[in-house]
């Protein structure tokens, strides 16, 4: 008896998104051919030869599931997430968020894709869409020129980019260490030194209007003459937020709530904060420090961060382009163009934001893709998790489609009481629901490997 077996499926990309929908199809017993142009080109902001390269921050952001990201990671953890289970295999301290040792999390993620006996790894460069199909296209935010372009003449739309920015990362020896205190904002998380907490730069009012005026009036690399830079709301270089006025930093990236310095007892003026980007804390990002100036120009102006004098860079801030399709047009509600269903797009490209949106988009990709593979309707997550809430907006049509993070406005609205409640208490009543809804739709779910379910929902 003639047995049919399961369709090899093409993925583009080996970024989070990628690698998500790699594994999980694979581990559905599915044979992935991912395409990705690593080792041989990197793109501007890419360093290493490994998978899943967090390029701009080591953070996967806030820890709890009273916040929509923190209930975006607690769900992925209940469907088994590779990228989470990665994550929490390489945590760092930082305080009441998630951060990665970004080496080791790219080096497992890496290792679990090439050595996986379903995965055929193709490098090269991709300049327009295989034939192959099912096809999974998760380029992420730097897709190449030729790519983009052969997307933009396929969908009949034009191409949407705006400019994102990266930020710096100093080394820890050259780090003055006595001007600087370590603390996690309302006391969350390890404050000691040793345990690698921020790392706080503390400003009083007048060093911290010298930084700013110097912010100001520092010389900027802009962008080409044909292109038009739109800045994502979430992730202003700092020198466009010194711009918008003195005190948008220190209700910013600076803003020193929750802190207090020890020298002192009192809380400073503004801080900059210092995240680990290692388990051996040899080396830290200055915490919502993207920035588009020039290298010359970060030396200057940052060593007047206090403790960051003599500041040794690793690597320097960066802009780069962020490259995504307008969704809610060309894509029919499940990730799939309305005009060749077996074509589906994942992570940034589809227009999310951030490490641990695309992640999710990716697992949430596979697993509609199994749907149909299975001869099913994809079955898609309730609006009321953070997962159904985030496939939610790439099907919200808007005059102005921009990427986002998740958030607690794309749910399902509370019942009216809840409503009225504190921030805190919506953002449990949103988590208790979530994951409540979560569990009944995943156990009921065809493919769901039984093995996964588990994990603790009090997080």
């Amino acid at each position: 008896m003639h047995i049919e077996q399961p369709r090899t499926v093409t993925v583009i990309g080996a970024g989070l998104a990628g690698c998500e929908v790699a594994l999980q199809l694979s581990l559905r017993g599915h044979r992935v051919r991912l395409l990705e142009q690593k080792p041989q080109v990197k793109n501007p902001v890419q360093c290493s030869d490994g998978f899943a390269e967090l390029v701009c921050s080591n953070s996967l952001r806030a820890a709890s599931t009273g916040n929509a990201v923190g209930l975006l990671k607690e769900e992925m953890r209940h469907l088994g997430s590779f990228v989470m289970r990665a994550a929490d295999k390489t945590q760092v301290p930082a305080g009441g968020a998630l951060a990665v040792d970004r080496e080791r999390f790219s080096g497992l993620l890496t290792r679990w894709v090439s050595e996986h006996p379903l995965i055929e790894v193709v490098p090269g460069v991709v300049c327009s869409l295989p034939e192959e199909r099912p096809l999974v296209v998760a380029t992420g935010p730097l897709t190449g020129d030729a790519l983009a372009n052969a997307l933009e003449e396929r969908l009949g739309s034009r191409r949407i980019a705006y400019y994102d920015a990266i930020s710096p990362i100093v080394t820890a020896a050259s780090v003055d260490f006595a001007q600087v205190f370590f603390a996690s904002r309302w006391g969350k998380g390890e404050d000691d030194a040793s345990r690698c907490a921020y790392a706080n730069c503390p400003f009083d009012r007048e060093q911290y209007g010298s930084f700013v005026e110097a912010l100001r009036t520092a010389t900027v690399v802009g962008p080409n003459a044909s292109e038009q830079p739109r800045y994502f709301e979430g992730c202003l270089p700092i020198e466009v937020l010194a711009a918008r006025g003195l005190d948008t930093l220190a209700f910013g990236p600076m803003k020193p709530v929750g802190l207090v310095d020890p020298k002192t007892g009192r809380r400073p003026h503004a801080v900059v904060q210092l995240r680990p980007e290692n388990t051996a804390c040899t080396a830290y990002s200055l915490v919502g420090f993207q920035t588009r100036m020039t290298r010359s120009e970060q030396a200057r102006v940052l060593r007047m961060i206090p403790g960051l004098q003599e500041a040794e860079f690793e690597r320097w801030g960066s802009v780069h382009r962020n490259t995504f399709i307008d969704a809610p047009r060309v894509l029919d509600g499940c990730l799939r163009l309305r005009t060749d269903l077996d074509v589906w797009f994942a992570g940034q490209v589809a227009g999310v934001e951030g490490y641990v949106e695309s992640a999710a988009c990716g697992l949430v990709c596979a697993l509609l893709l199994k749907d149909v593979l299975d001869g099913r309707q994809p079955n898609l997550p309730p609006l009321t998790t953070a997962l159904g809430a985030l496939l939610g907006h790439t099907s919200r049509v808007s005059d102005s489609y921009q990427p986002s993070n998740v958030t607690f406005s794309m749910f399902e609205p509370l019942e009216t009481t809840q409503r009225k409640q504190d921030k805190r208490a919506r953002g449990q009543a949103y988590a208790r629901r979530g994951l409540d809804h979560l569990s009944s739709w995943w156990a009921l779910h065809p493919s769901a490997p039984k093995q996964y379910l588990v994990g603790s929902v009090s997080k």
